[in-house]
C-alpha cells in the first residue's frame, strides 16, 4: 500500500509536467550517476524510450535526440544558441538547427580543416531517420578513430592525409585501358583499382575486384548494346584505408613520397621516394587496408602479402582452414553448406539450365595439405603507398581463385531420388592452379583438365586423358572459362564437345575443331598494349562480337571463337548465382606419377 502511495504521489506531481521537463529530470539523474564516465545504463534507456516515442517536432526535442545520438557514440555534445556541436578528437560535426525541430544545415569539420556541409548527414536528419545518421555517424567517428594520445593522433592523421594525396596521384596516371568498360577497367586493371577520394564524412576508399560474370548486358530496343554493373555494393571487393595499432614501431610518411612531376618506371608506376629522404615519424602504428568483405586466403597469399608489406602477420590471430571450408562459410548464402562422405569430404550438387546436375566433390584429404590452408583476412597492414599496387594485384589473384571454386558452391539440395548426370571432382595442383577430373563420353578411362590462374587476369585450361591432342580445344575451353567465371558452365560446354567428337562419324578420333580453325590465313592486326603488360597479338577474324561481353579481366579478350560456339548463358548469366549446388554423389579422382597430371590413355 506504502509503494502504491509513493507512485499516485509521483503521477499526481508530474501530471501537469511536459515531457520536456521529463526528458531534462532523467538528463539531470544521469549527470549524479556516481560514475561519471558510465551513467547508469537505466536511465540511459528511459531516456532512450521516451525519445523514441515522440517526433522531434521542435528544436529542444532534436537537441535531447542529437544528445543522446552523441552520447552513445562516446563523443561530447555543446550547445550554442541554435546550433550544436558533437565533438571528438580530430572531428566535430555542427547542426544548425530551425524552430520545429528542423534542420537548416550539417558540416562535418576535420582537425585543423574549416567546416564542410555534408549533404548525406543533412538529408538523414531532415527525414529523422535517426537510425540510418546514428550508423553515418559511428562510421565516421570510426575512420576518425585514431590510436595514440594527442600527439600520436595529430601525426598518424597527418600521415593518412598525404597517404591520400600520393594514392589519388598514382590514380591518375595515364595507363593503357584493357577492358572496353571504363568502370570495369578501372576497378580490376586500374593500378590502384577505382579510388573513391576521402571525404569529411567518408574515408578513402579502394574498389579493387568485381566478378567480370556480374556485369549484365542489356539490349535497348534490340539495337544498341550497353553494359552495366548490378548491384555495386553488393558485388565490388573493396578496401577503406585507415590506421590501425602495431606492436612494433613504423616509419610513416609525413609528407608525399612522389618526386614532382612523376617518374615513372619501365611498368608504369611512379617512382617513389625513400622515406629517409622525406620527412617522417617512426610510430607505433601502420596504415590498414579495410577489406569488405573479407577474402578467404592460402598461407601463400598470406605469406607474399608480408613479402610486399615487411609487416608480419602473428599466426596468432589468424584461424586456419581447408580454403572450400572457408569459402562455403563465407558463401553469401547463410545455409550453404556441403553434405560430407566421411567428416572431410565436400560434395555439392550443380543445377544448369536444361534440368542437368553435376555433382562435385572437394576432397578434404586433399585440401588439408597445409598449402591449402587457408584463412579469412579483413584488413592487410602496410606502410608506404608503394605497397599498395602489389597488394591490391594479389588480392585480385586470390579474388579470381575464389570465385571460381565458388562456381560449385550453393545452398540448394537436390530433391530425393534425384541423380546427377555427371560427377566431377576438383583437386587442387598449386597455390595457383587445380584439376578437375571426370568421366569422358564413350571411354573407359577418366579425363582431367587442369586449371591454372598465373595471375588475376590469365587462366589457362589443359585436358588430358580425352583422346584428342588438339591445343585449339584447350584454348576453346580457357575462352569459356575466363568467359563464365564457373567451373560447372564450363564442364559441361566441354563435354559436349567431347560428345561430339566422338559420334562424329566415320572420324571417331578426328581432333576437336572450332569455327577460328578457318581465320588461319588472316592478317595479323594491331597489338593492344598495357603498361602492365606485354602487347597482345589481334587478329581482325579474333575480334570480340559486338553483341558479346567478355568477362576476361580485360573484356576486349581476343577471342579465338565464335559465340555461337559459347553456351548462350556466358553471355547474360552471372553462373555463381543461377546454377546452386547441393553435396550428392562421389567420384573418384586420377592423379599421374609424382602427384602430377599427365596424358591419359
Amino acid at each position: 500500500m506504502k509503494a502504491k502511495s509513493v507512485i499516485s504521489a509521483l503521477h499526481l506531481k508530474f501530471a501537469q509536467r511536459t515531457w520536456n521537463d521529463t526528458f531534462q529530470l532523467v538528463r539531470r539523474c544521469m549527470e549524479k550517476s556516481r560514475d561519471e564516465s558510465k551513467p547508469c545504463e537505466l536511465l540511459v534507456r528511459s531516456l532512450e524510450r521516451l525519445q523514441e516515442e515522440f517526433d522531434a517536432s521542435s528544436m529542444n526535442t532534436m537537441r535531447s535526440r542529437l544528445e543522446m545520438i552523441a552520447r552513445q557514440q562516446g563523443m561530447g555534445f555543446h550547445i550554442t544558441e541554435a546550433t550544436c556541436y558533437l565533438t571528438a578528437d580530430l572531428f566535430y560535426l555542427e547542426v544548425v538547427l530551425v524552430p520545429r525541430g528542423g534542420v537548416e544545415e550539417v558540416k562535418v569539420a576535420p582537425h585543423g580543416g574549416p567546416p564542410v556541409p555534408s549533404e548525406s548527414l543533412l538529408q538523414l536528419l531532415r527525414l529523422k531517420n535517426f537510425a540510418d545518421f546514428s550508423v553515418k555517424l559511428a562510421g565516421l567517428f570510426t575512420q576518425y578513430n585514431v590510436p595514440g594520445d594527442n600527439d600520436i593522433k595529430l601525426k598518424l592523421f597527418k600521415s593518412l592525409q598525404h597517404l591520400g594525396k600520393d594514392l589519388q596521384q598514382i590514380s591518375h596516371l595515364p595507363r593503357a585501358p584493357k577492358d572496353c568498360d571504363p568502370q570495369m577497367d578501372m576497378i580490376n586493371n586500374g593500378r590502384i583499382g577505382c579510388l573513391i577520394a576521402g571525404k569529411e564524412d567518408c574515408p578513402l576508399t579502394i574498389q579493387f575486384y568485381i566478378n567480370p560474370t556480374d556485369v549484365k548486358k542489356t539490349d535497348a530496343e534490340q539495337m544498341q548494346t550497353s553494359l552495366e554493373i548490378t548491384d555495386m555494393k553488393a558485388v565490388v571487393q573493396a578496401a577503406q584505408v585507415t590506421v590501425g595499432v602495431s606492436d612494433v614501431t613504423h616509419q610513416l610518411q609525413m609528407a608525399s613520397v612522389i618526386p614532382q612531376p612523376p617518374q615513372l618506371d619501365p611498368q608504369g608506376y611512379p617512382v617513389f621516394l625513400p622515406l629517409n629522404e622525406v620527412p617522417n615519424e617512426t610510430l607505433p602504428a601502420c596504415f590498414v587496408l579495410k577489406l569488405q568483405p573479407a577474402i578467404p586466403m592460402t598461407m601463400s597469399f598470406v605469406n607474399k602479402l608480408s613479402q610486399i608489406t615487411h609487416v608480419t602477420i602473428p599466426d596468432v590471430d589468424l584461424q586456419w582452414a581447408p580454403l572450400p571450408k572457408l569459402l562455403v562459410r563465407g558463401s553469401p548464402s547463410p545455409n550453404s553448406h556441403g553434405e560430407t562422405l566421411d567428416e572431410q569430404d565436400i560434395i555439392f550438387t550443380a543445377f544448369l539450365p536444361g534440368g542437368a546436375m553435376h555433382s562435385y566433390i572437394l576432397p578434404g584429404a586433399a585440401w588439408e595439405a597445409p598449402a591449402q590452408r587457408g584463412a579469412v583476412r579483413d584488413s592487410i597492414p602496410f606502410t608506404h603507398p608503394a605497397h599498395v599496387p602489389p597488394v591490391l594485384e594479389l588480392l585480385r589473384h586470390q579474388c579470381l581463385i575464389n570465385t571460381l571454386l565458388r562456381s560449385c558452391i550453393t545452398s540448394q539440395h537436390a530433391t530425393p531420388g534425384s541423380v546427377c548426370d555427371l560427377h566431377f571432382e576438383v583437386l587442387p595442383e598449386s597455390d595457383t592452379s587445380f584439376s578437375v577430373t571426370f568421366h569422358p563420353p564413350a571411354a573407359d578411362s577418366l579425363a582431367v583438365l587442369l586449371v591454372n590462374t598465373s595471375d588475376s587476369r590469365q587462366i589457362t585450361c589443359s585436358l588430358f586423358g580425352a583422346g584428342t591432342c588438339d591445343p585449339s580445344l584447350d584454348q576453346y575451353i580457357s575462352t569459356v572459362m575466363k568467359r563464365c567465371m564457373s567451373i560447372p558452365v564450363t564442364l559441361r560446354t566441354l563435354y559436349s564437345k567431347l560428345e561430339g567428337i566422338a559420334s562424329a562419324p566415320h572420324s571417331p578420333g578426328r581432333p576437336a575443331s572450332t569455327e577460328a580453325e578457318g581465320d588461319h590465313s588472316a592478317p595479323p592486326g594491331t597489338a593492344a598494349t598495357d603498361t602492365d603488360s606485354a602487347p597482345t597479338k589481334l587478329s581482325p577474324s579474333a575480334a570480340v562480337p559486338e553483341d558479346s561481353v567478355s568477362v576476361s579481366g580485360s573484356a576486349c579478350y581476343a577471342m579465338s571463337v565464335a559465340d555461337s560456339e559459347l553456351p548462350p548463358e556466358i553471355n547474360t548469366s552471372p553462373a555463381a548465382d543461377l546454377y546452386p549446388f547441393t553435396p550428392v554423389g562421389v567420384c573418384s579422382h586420377w592423379m599421374g606419377n609424382n602427384g602430377q597430371l599427365s596424358e591419359l590413355t
